[in-house]
């Protein structure tokens, strides 16, 4: 009969272990120093190797070749140890002995000298589902153990431990084991069995493990059953009922290309095929994860999570100010989606979300608006001086909304730009565009050219989004052609930012001396003996 995959593969040494290199590396220095403790507590989320570990450490201690952190894995304790039949190994499963009468039983049996080892080793496996009588019957002995006894407990959730025990014991937390090596150790495993196999395919399985190296391998064994044989990307995309890749990069180009009709049929496919929208957005928003990470560092698009040419690829139609706002709307969606009429209107609600917030959204509608309404140009004209007799005022309204258009159309004549904050302040830009302008010093014309010049502080600023952006806000403005030059230099004057941020620190003094010159603070403190937090100092807008 064959042997489940998580059985057969178990590590039997500390160096197959994966995944815990900090624990092994402080129990093979103890182990190699004889620094022996007689109590440890393993701590992790399931499948880690909490218990694999507590066999090998036993099979440390026994080994007939002596206390070491390589036991010869050939003696009759390590053999014992590995097939689970070594007396003086006692494995006790918490969940199904929590009584504190065979708590007392399991306790006296420790004061009797080993039978066939050098230590007689107690395992208590979800040591934290002992009643509170079974931890006080077990204190004393784990306070002070006869000199052949080891005490190894682990448990998923130490909190429920007792400080008494937990200060008794060597507590060694174990890490969730990173994808990566969860899908090194499934292919190596599959390539010593003779197993043909899809490295996508692994991959995904790595990731639905979620650090479990058990629940990896226990999906392994559930994925060649399901391929006939062997592992391949589509059999266990099945399985795990997770959206084909295909899906989703549809779904992001119909997006660059702000084709929302194409977005809901591929949605409606996606539907007919039952895929679950809830983990649909999941893969999502890893996938924007992935085109981020090929915009910044395109070293670190793994090849062995599909076709890296295709994200990068992906990563090319966007800006990287855009990947960030679609992945936090993917995000929110996943929150979302639970609140939603169904799965379906929450996912395509999303998408939507996507098109509507697409930086391209806003400039064509405004111009439509401005195109369909002449008539509201007059009503948009600078305001006429108080002094001006009411018959001027009277001619400038009776002037047609033809004439009018051109000056409303473009605020300020096509001309040099002049005051850059004043320009700044009527363009109203938002969110990173805003950030770029707002930081960056005018320091010429010539032509069409702008030059501006930016700090190097601010230089992650400079994307190409928020530059395009802003260079047609100032053309619109402006009413003629410009092109940004925009040098990385520190600014010889004042920037609108820095200008902001003095104006901000001119009105907290002014406030403060306000403050401090008001009778009643003065009273306060001079009476009372109060004082002035100057951080909650704010000023009036």
């Amino acid at each position: 009969m064959t042997q489940a995959l998580a059985r057969k593969w178990r590590p039997k040494t500390f160096a197959e272990l994966v995944g815990q290199e900090h624990v092994v590396q402080a129990l093979t220095n103890a182990l190699g120093a004889q620094r022996l403790h007689h109590a440890y507590l393993f701590t992790g989320t399931r499948g880690v190797g909490k218990t694999t570990l507590a066999r090998i450490l036993a099979k440390a201690f026994n080994c007939e070749q002596g206390v070491s952190a390589t036991p010869c894995g050939q003696c009759s304790a390590c053999l014992g140890i590995d097939a689970g039949r070594f007396v003086d190994l006692l494995e006790v499963d918490a969940a199904s002995n929590t009584q504190v009468d065979k708590m007392r039983d399991l306790l006296e049996n420790a004061l009797y000298a080993p039978t066939a080892g050098r230590y007689k080793i107690y395992v208590i496996d979800e040591v934290h589902q002992l009643s509170g009588h079974s931890f006080n019957a077990m204190l004393k002995t784990l306070e002070e153990p006869p000199e052949h006894v080891k005490f190894v407990l682990a448990t998923t959730d130490p909190q429920k431990v007792p400080v008494t025990v937990l200060s008794r014991c060597l507590q060694f937390s174990l890490r969730q084991i990173p994808a990566d090596q969860i899908r090194a150790r499934l292919a190596e495993i599959l390539e010593r069995e003779g197993i043909a196999f899809e490295v996508a395919g692994v991959a995904a399985i790595a990731r639905a493990a979620r650090g479990s190296l058990r629940d990896a391998l226990s999906l392994l064994d559930q994925a060649i059953a399901h391929g006939g044989g062997k592992v391949d990307e589509h059999a266990v995309t099945a399985m795990l009922g997770l959206v084909g890749r295909e899906h989703l990069v549809k779904l992001i180009e119909y997006l660059a290309a702000h084709d929302g009709a194409a977005m809901i049929a591929q949605a409606d496919e996606m539907a007919s095929h039952g895929i679950a929208f809830e983990q649909a957005l999941q893969q999502l928003g890893a996938l924007w994860h992935r085109i981020a990470l090929a915009q910044i560092v395109p070293s670190a698009v793994a090849a062995e999570e599909g076709d890296p040419g295709v994200v990068r690829a992906l990563a090319d139609r966007f800006s990287a100010e855009e990947v960030q706002l679609y992945y936090q709307i993917t995000q929110q969606g996943r929150g979302d989606i639970v609140l939603a009429p169904d799965e379906y209107a929450g996912f395509t609600m999303t998408l939507m979300r996507m098109l509507a917030f697409a930086p391209h959204s806003s400039a064509a509608p405004a111009a439509n608006v401005r195109a369909s309404q002449p008539a509201l140009a007059v009503a948009q004209r600078p305001a006429q001086p108080a002094s001006e007799p009411p018959a001027a005022l009277g001619a400038t309204l009776a002037v047609p909304a033809a004439a009018v258009a051109p000056t409303v159309e473009r605020k300020v004549a096509a001309g040099p730009i002049g005051d850059w904050s004043r320009l700044l302040a009527a363009l109203k830009l938002t969110g990173m565009t805003r950030q770029l302008a707002h930081h960056c010093e005018l320091t010429g014309e010539e032509g069409e050219v702008v030059a501006l010049r930016l700090a190097p502080a601010h230089k992650h600023l400079a994307d190409k989004g928020p530059q395009e952006r802003l260079r047609a806000a100032v053309e619109e403005h402006l009413g003629r052609s410009v092109r940004l030059r925009i040098d990385i230099a520190e600014p010889q004057g004042q920037t609108p930012a820095q200008m902001d941020d003095q104006e901000r620190r001119n009105k907290l003094a002014n406030a403060a001396q306000s403050l401090d010159a008001d009778p009643f603070v003065r009273e306060l403190v001079d009476d009372f003996g109060a004082r002035v937090v100057p951080d909650s100092i704010k000023p009036k807008r």
